[in-house]
């Protein structure tokens, strides 16, 4: 849910600047402020999950995206007569929104950690990772299907708030336990873990980890950049919507099949380094290829 609410206007951002009377680079800002939010919030949402707890976190998710995706919808009601004032409505849901990403975002690992045992949580880490793309993939394709003129941008937002509301009515009544009643393994029950300060500088001390961390930093950026502004790129070129939707779908689907796969992969092999290697290599590749085919030669 929480990554359909980011990229809700990604592939329809000419009809969202059109109803909205805005330009589309304060669009692509409703997309951007995901990115700006995380970073702060970021480093508060690893300490929610070490100090509070994962129920705690992933609970206060759910509400913080439930309170912006019902705070969007506001932007689009006739009855409150916003005029010019609808785009900072739907601005203050998307930043509503972004302050859950990091805790959900997050949660994965930690779940791994606490209720899986060490052979199965490169597999628990993969599947619970894969419904973050799950809900790239479903914006993608959903928005230009539900928004094939401007005027039906409110019932793209109302759509969009129901698995919202959902997903938090969920969280609240259906998570009981932090941790599980039985340890799943040893590391579970005797963790080695720093307090939060002294990890983070001992991270920052580590010249392999802030290495994984640029490289693994830049292909986050690089995939946010695809899915944020895939449709303008396209669509300048004179595809429409919907197929700019279809390729950031198929861009999704195919990570979700490669990071299937490669979880079982390296839950038997263990050799993650080298399917780094590879996986960041074919990357770059396919970003050479993408740029040199949508260059204005071409």
């Amino acid at each position: 849910s929480t990554l359909q609410l980011w990229l809700t206007f990604a592939p329809v951002a000419d009809k969202t600047a059109a109803y909205f009377h805005i330009s589309l680079e304060m669009v692509n800002w409703l997309s951007i402020v995901y990115l700006l939010i995380s970073i702060p919030f970021g480093l508060v949402a690893t300490w929610v999950l070490d100090s509070v707890g994962l129920r705690c976190a992933v609970i206060l998710s759910a509400w913080l995206n439930m309170a912006g995706s019902i705070i969007r919808m506001f932007s689009v009601l006739k009855l409150l007569s916003l005029g010019s004032q609808s785009y900072w409505y739907l601005y203050i849901g998307q930043c509503l929104c972004a302050l859950a990403q990091p805790l959900i975002i997050f949660s994965p690992t930690k779940l791994a950690a606490l209720w899986f045992p060490d052979h199965q949580r490169a597999t628990a880490n993969m599947i619970a990772s894969m419904s973050n793309p799950l809900g790239i993939l479903i914006a993608n394709v959903l928005s230009p299907a539900l928004v094939p003129e401007g005027k039906h941008i409110p019932l793209m937002l109302g759509v969009y708030a129901i698995p919202a509301v959902t997903a938090c009515a969920l969280a609240t009544v259906g998570i009981q336990e932090k941790v599980p009643p039985t340890p799943p393994s040893a590391s579970a029950t005797n963790s080695t873990s720093q307090p939060f300060l002294m990890g983070l500088k001992m991270l920052l001390r580590n010249k392999s980890y802030v290495i994984l961390a640029v490289c693994f930093g830049g292909g986050i950026g690089m995939f946010t950049c695809f899915s944020a502004l895939l449709e303008q790129i396209l669509c300048e070129k004179g595809y429409s919507n919907e197929f700019a939707g279809l390729n950031g779908a198929l861009f999704t689907v195919c990570g979700l099949l490669g990071a299937f796969l490669l979880g079982l992969y390296v839950d038997r092999t263990r050799k993650f380094i080298e399917s780094t290697k590879i996986c960041f290599c074919l990357s770059a590749l396919a970003s050479i290829v993408f740029a040199v085919v949508s260059s204005p030669l071409h």
